[in-house]
């Protein structure tokens, strides 16, 4: 399964810096932070970057604006339990969390859940998060570094909420499908999911790590080298997001001008007929329905002809039968698909 953990940009890295010095005590509620000059001076980079360091520390609470001594360290960010002085400021170690501070990691992710299905990802700032469960703004930062690392809880979260079973359908490309198909209704109950995972940075959690593992184990019995294995359960993947991406984007686009997706195209129509009646997409003319896509016949079948073509991997030259397997199947699943990527 792909990552949520995404590069961290520099504004992020700075914000996390000074975010780290309130945490710690060595910045104090009414203390002064560096300020947007002195900030693009220290870590060398552009104003504008050191704009989004202080934009990101106020929007979190951590910091605000006073009168005569610029921006300063927020009076909210101390309305917070001292910390313990076995622990520190810092995140709690997962495995030496109590019952009780168990309880309330998975308080914060479920609210940061709901907000996120709500609202979109843009809503969901550490502030609101921690006014959502009145607690102080620095509260949230025992329990995740940032909001790069909220994510990443986030979407671990919800596909533990997936239950894959042990053994699943007979058959490699029934649980393929299976998997796929509650990846696809995953996406599609929560719309942010298909914008904070990555294909290129793991991250180390064990719901998405057991996606992976589970999908791996299901092409078992094809005599595939596992670096094959590992593109197509890849590929499966991307297959579910760039399909549920479309879905997520035209939600936003709703929210955002207020114009559901029938208007839109009612909206079109004229510029459509102009075109269609152009003579230069015959073919496109042909069709009657100008409607939008239904993304659930998209997905199916575009999983359906993806599985076609593994299927066809899978069996090699002269095979009749769509999960036999041969000795020299496994090279020459790796020789073929090496030669696809190098095309």
């Amino acid at each position: 399964m792909p990552s949520a953990q995404q590069p961290e940009p520099p504004y992020r890295v700075i914000a996390g810096e000074i975010r780290s010095r309130i945490v710690g005590g060595d910045l104090r509620p009414g203390d002064r932070v560096p300020s947007i000059r002195a900030i693009a001076q220290r870590w060398g980079v552009a104003i504008a970057t050191a704009t989004k360091v202080t934009a990101v520390l106020r929007d979190e609470g951590l910091v605000e604006a006073s009168v005569g001594s610029g921006t300063v360290v927020s009076a909210r960010a101390g309305r917070q339990p001292a910390p313990s002085a076995d622990r520190g400021a810092g995140p709690v170690a997962r495995g030496a969390e109590t019952p009780d501070q168990q309880a309330l990691r998975l308080r914060i992710l479920r609210t940061a859940v709901e907000l996120a299905d709500t609202d979109g990802l843009q809503a969901l700032t550490m502030r609101r998060l921690a006014a959502e469960l009145d607690l102080g703004p620095m509260s949230l930062y025992r329990y995740v570094a940032g909001k790069e690392e909220l994510l990443t809880q986030m979407a671990d979260l919800v596909f533990g909420d997936l239950g894959l079973p042990e053994e699943g359908p007979r058959g490699w490309r029934a649980k393929l499908e299976l998997v796929a198909r509650q990846q696809w209704r995953l996406c599609r109950r929560h719309l942010w999911l298909p914008h904070v995972v990555s294909f290129t940075r793991p991250a180390l959690v064990p719901n998405m790590m057991a996606h992976t593992e589970w999908t791996l184990r299901a092409m078992d019995g094809l005599d595939l080298p596992m670096d094959v294995r590992l593109q197509e359960t890849l590929t499966l993947h991307a297959l579910v997001i760039t399909v549920a991406l479309s879905k997520a984007d035209e939600v936003r686009a709703e929210r955002n001008t207020g114009m559901t997706l029938n208007r839109w195209s009612d909206s079109q129509r004229t510029r459509r007929r102009e075109l269609l009646e152009s003579g230069r997409f015959p073919l496109l003319a042909t069709l009657a329905d100008d409607a939008a896509p239904d993304l659930d016949v998209l997905f199916e079948y575009g999983l359906a002809r993806h599985l076609d073509g593994f299927a066809a991997l899978v069996r090699g030259p002269g095979s009749a039968h769509g999960e036999a397997h041969g000795s020299d199947h496994g090279e020459g699943a790796r020789q073929r698909s090496r030669r696809g990527a190098r095309q």
